[in-house]
């Protein structure tokens, strides 16, 4: 069973623009830590050594979100702004696809059990799949408009997951496009990141309501309220371990939770950094991605068997709690 873990930073790698606006973190092929810069319209990439190197797109303004390994061994990314998806080799050689709606505003992506990418629209609640030649479909959710589908990752059934933020669910998608949909019992949750865990269950972030929940592929749903309601959890990622990873932005803080519902708060070196997207990188690290301007390194260590090394000096709290 999973035991709670102590979190101490490892090194902070400032963005060269602090405005540029870090924002989703996905683990490349390379070994790096890849960065979408949602506000400068590059894509930027931490190598194992701690180089940081940042890659312009073809336009500043194209809004680069969210961000996923595909199965060519290349880095895709939703491009919100212009309704495109991009798609970054690990040299830096990008190019993008358009979509064929227009006002798509895409933005979670994930590798799909078909060999394809699968991404949202938020904007025109659909879900658009695209293969590695570039190829897109798109899928309507029926009675959903208005439902702003947010994040998506892969299930262990085969099917795609994902979030529906302004209705206050989860949905299933079958990659023949069949649709079903798992209401949430909180009003006003307002699900956001969702990830798989080694389990096979789903596991979300509630941003409106302050909880995480799970959900089986069978649809049974639970949820774990956290100590602050206003704490407002974004992206979520599971450790091999079986233990749940999840940004607190409005905190500065980020969350841990074992399957069993013991929650650890580790407080970040700067409450105002708006920590959104978080990865663990190829070593073992967990990275997250800061608003106010670059990616931040952790590292981990069991809380029983002693402490991570501190490169940077600063050791995290705990703040604990059952959610059970």
């Amino acid at each position: 069973m999973p035991v709670p873990h102590t979190l101490t930073v490892d090194r902070l790698f400032p963005v060269a623009d602090p405005a540029s606006g870090p924002y989703a973190l996905a683990a490349g092929a390379d070994g790096s830590v890849w960065c979408t810069l949602v506000h400068a319209g590059r894509i930027a990439r931490l190598t194992p050594g701690g180089r940081l190197d940042e890659f312009p797109l073809d336009a500043d303004s194209c809004g680069p979100a969210l961000i996923a390994a595909g199965p060519d061994g290349a880095l895709w990314f939703t491009r919100m702004r212009d309704d495109r998806i991009g798609r970054i080799e690990v040299d830096g050689r990008a190019r993008s696809y358009a979509l064929p709606t227009s006002g798509a505003g895409p933005y979670g992506i994930a590798a799909g059990p078909d060999g394809a990418l699968w991404f949202t629209q938020s904007s025109t609640g659909r879900i658009g799949r695209i293969d590695t030649g570039g190829n897109v479909a798109e899928h309507p959710l029926p009675g959903l408009d208005g439902a702003f589908p947010s994040m998506i990752a892969a299930g262990g059934d085969g099917a795609l997951w994902f979030t529906l933020n302004r209705a206050d669910a989860i949905g299933r998608i079958t990659p023949d496009g069949q649709v079903s949909l798992h209401p949430l019992p909180t009003p006003g949750a307002a699900p956001v990141g969702i990830t798989a865990a080694p389990d096979g269950d789903l596991w979300f972030t509630e941003i409106g309501a302050g909880r995480i929940g799970r959900i089986t592929t069978a649809g049974r749903i639970s949820e774990f309220p956290l100590p602050a309601p206003a704490c407002r959890p974004h992206a979520i990622t599971a450790a091999a371990d079986g233990s749940l990873w999840f940004t607190l932005w409005a905190s500065g803080r980020i969350g841990s939770l074992t399957p069993d519902g013991h929650l650890t708060e580790h407080p970040l070196p700067d409450p105002g950094s708006e920590p959104h997207g978080l990865v663990f990188a190829a070593d073992g690290s967990l990275c997250t991605a800061l608003e106010s301007g670059g990616i931040l390194r952790l590292r981990r260590a069991d809380a029983v068997s002693g402490t991570a090394r501190d490169a940077g000096g600063v050791g995290s709290r705990r703040k604990e709690s059952s959610c059970r």
